[in-house]
């Protein structure tokens, strides 16, 4: 009888969560505090990276974590929050 390897996890095996960046660090990563507590080393999708989503302390984010390392994880979005007081510059229209 032979032994078949374990098959290699898929894409949907990733573990969504939500969070609140407590630091920001050099090079796109972020300390994320979890809401049991657990503080987590995040870094930023490459979407996000594409579209220069910026990502400051305080703000909350959702991130996918791999059930096999569970101390870093990967930030996929940005939470908007209700009561920003951030508003965008206004458009120049020529």
């Amino acid at each position: 009888m032979i032994a078949t390897p374990a098959s290699p996890p898929a894409e949907g095996d990733a573990i969504e969560l939500e969070g609140k960046v407590i630091t920001v660090l050099p090079g796109t990563m972020f300390r994320v505090q979890l809401a049991n507590g657990h503080i987590v080393l995040g870094h930023i999708s490459g979407k996000l990276r594409k579209h220069y989503i910026k990502i400051a302390a305080g703000d909350t984010v959702k991130m996918e974590m791999s059930p096999y390392d569970i101390n870093k994880a990967r930030i996929t979005f940005r939470m908007k929050d209700a009561n920003s007081t951030y508003r965008p510059p206004a458009r120049r229209r020529y």
